[in-house]
């Protein structure tokens, strides 16, 4: 007689029985709903970043700050959409993984990358666009393209060396009719709450604030500058600034929102609790569904 491996069950908080909670109920309905939203992301981003990069490398005599920026965001995007087709097969498959460990470990290195090298060049491009505003002469020297390329340097390294861990520890978990790869069983504990709760803060809120905070200035000025004179209200570079803020701004809530929140609300009470069976449910559809957005980036060409 052969040991298998139990199927993926975790503890439930429930007073009346003592029982196990089936986080894959949902795996029948994955295997149709996954692959199509994940091809729909694959042609729409294939398509859209294509797009951003051929534009600005045809506008090299117009390469600013906000093109490498847009560049690098369009990056990141376009290598997280290259690990999308090996995603597909796994729901297709019903939750099997046949690419191997190290393969999945690589998955799940660019699908954390790509979420976080995001947020960072969102971030960069409301900051950028908010110092060309207000602070044109004095901060004229951050917005060099020599300090911008040194700042997406950074933003690689940063995030290369966060993310790189899942290269060097196995997240592929073998079942007893599948493999499995990024399930993430262990996310439930409390000390994964605190890890998680700590990221969120720092890789999510501290970015929105300084978005928020970005749009909420260049508004200010535009309002000021409309009452105080009419016609220089009306020029297009403003115009474009707050709309580039606006879009980022919609795009992150969108896109990272849902996650992070519902990331940040199940922490919270890992730390008071044991989750029940429907919160480990939620938690598990939410890591699967991750904050996987196509975003089409609106390419301005103008300081």
């Amino acid at each position: 007689m052969t040991n298998q491996p139990p199927q993926q069950t975790m503890p439930v908080n429930d007073s009346n029985t003592n029982q196990t909670c089936d986080v894959f109920i949902y795996k029948e309905s994955a295997r149709i709903i996954f692959p199509i939203f994940y091809c729909l992301i694959f042609v729409i981003s294939m398509a859209g970043n294509s797009l951003v990069l051929c534009i600005t490398c045809q506008k090299k005599q117009k390469m600013n700050s906000t093109t490498i920026y847009l560049i690098n965001l369009a990056i990141s995007d376009t290598l997280f959409t290259l690990a999308l087709p090996g995603r597909i097969t796994y729901y297709i498959r019903g939750f099997d993984w046949p690419f191997g460990d190290f393969l999945c470990r690589l998955t799940a290195m660019i699908f954390f990358c790509n979420t976080y090298a995001s947020i960072a060049f969102m971030t960069c491009i409301s900051v950028d666009r908010y110092l060309a505003m207000l602070h044109r002469q004095r901060c004229q020297r951050l917005r060099k393209i020599k300090v911008v390329r040194g700042v997406c340097v950074l933003v690689w390294v940063v995030v290369l060396l966060e993310t790189s861990p899942l290269l060097f520890k196995s997240i592929v978990e073998d079942r007893i009719s599948h493999r499995t790869c990024m399930e993430f069983s262990n996310f439930d504990t409390p000390e994964m709450a605190y890890k998680l709760l700590i990221a969120c803060i720092f890789g999510f809120c501290f970015p929105l604030v300084l978005i928020l905070s970005s749009y909420s200035q260049v508004s200010c000025k535009l309002y000021k500058t409309a009452k105080e004179n009419p016609v220089t209200s009306k020029s297009g570079s403003n115009s474009r600034a707050k709309n580039m803020i606006l879009l980022i701004l919609l795009s992150f809530v969108l896109c990272f929102s849902p996650y992070h929140v519902n990331i940040m609300q199940f922490s919270v009470k890992r730390l008071n609790n044991v989750p029940t069976c429907e919160e480990l449910k939620n938690l598990k559809m939410t890591l699967q569904h991750g904050p996987k957005c196509a975003r089409q980036h609106v390419f301005d060409g103008s300081t």
